[in-house]
């Protein structure tokens, strides 16, 4: 986090990118950092790092202190003569903790769940077949982008070429079928480029549009009625106006 950290820490010089830091606020969710422990390197709000375990401290010479730094949940503690090698392969393992793939993914109101490959909307159970659930989290991956046909055929299908089939319109379908039932079909937007991504703030919208729909069709239902009793009533009055004298 220091501005000019010394050579043998200097990943730099290992063709990393460091970017300086000195308050904790200052630090991104989730990403590796590498905090300076020497006294006038030290980020002063330390003690207020949110994500301790995404961070490696250095420079710490008493073995106690580093035990104390990673009881505290920090990832590790090192001396300040560490080897610039060694320093890389451990801030390289916080890298993969980074990258490990969350076991929840929430979009609005759903949250998907990796271990059960399956959605639940208002604590009940969507009941995803395999194939759409790993299409709503490709989505979910980035809600509110663009995916392409193409991005989804390769992760999702495995596939480097355009199939002659709609197996995936055919998917998306049934998916947005299934979310329908717990209110939840403005989820899956068709993009205007091509392709599909995931609503972030459709639910208004669908909520304003589906009450505007049941409404127009109340009120066609009740011109329904009415027009079928003015008909009832036009044949009855006709009926007590025949006469046979």
């Amino acid at each position: 986090m220091a501005a000019s950290p010394p050579g043998r820490w200097d990943l730099r010089l290992l063709d990393w990118r460091m970017t300086p830091a000195f308050r904790s606020s200052d630090i991104s969710p989730a990403t590796p950092v590498m905090l300076d422990w020497r006294i006038g390197g030290r980020c002063p709000d330390w003690a207020d790092m949110a994500e301790r375990r995404h961070a490696i401290v250095v420079g710490v010479e008493e073995a106690q202190a580093r035990a104390d730094l990673i009881r505290s949940g920090f990832a590790d503690a090192l001396p300040s003569q560490v080897a610039l090698v060694e320093l890389a392969a451990r801030m390289v393992k916080l890298e993969g903790l980074r990258k490990m793939i969350p076991r929840h993914r929430t979009v609005g109101p759903l949250r998907l769940d990796l271990f059960y490959r399956d959605g639940q909307a208002d604590g009940r159970w969507i009941g995803l077949h395999p194939r759409e659930f790993a299409l709503m989290w490709r989505l979910a991956e980035c809600p509110g982008e663009q995916v392409t046909k193409e991005a989804l055929l390769t992760d999702v299908w495995r596939l480097r070429h355009e199939p002659e089939t709609n197996s995936l319109e055919v998917h998306v379908s049934r998916l947005r079928a299934k979310l329908a039932v717990s209110g939840l079909a403005w989820l899956v937007q068709t993009h205007p480029d091509g392709g599909y991504c995931l609503s972030t703030e459709g639910a208004a919208s669908f909520k304003a549009f589906a009450r505007d729909r049941r409404a127009a069709l109340d009120s066609g239902a009740m011109i329904t009625q009415e027009r079928r009793l003015s008909r009832e009533s036009t044949v009855e009055s006709h009926v007590q106006q025949t006469r046979y004298d």
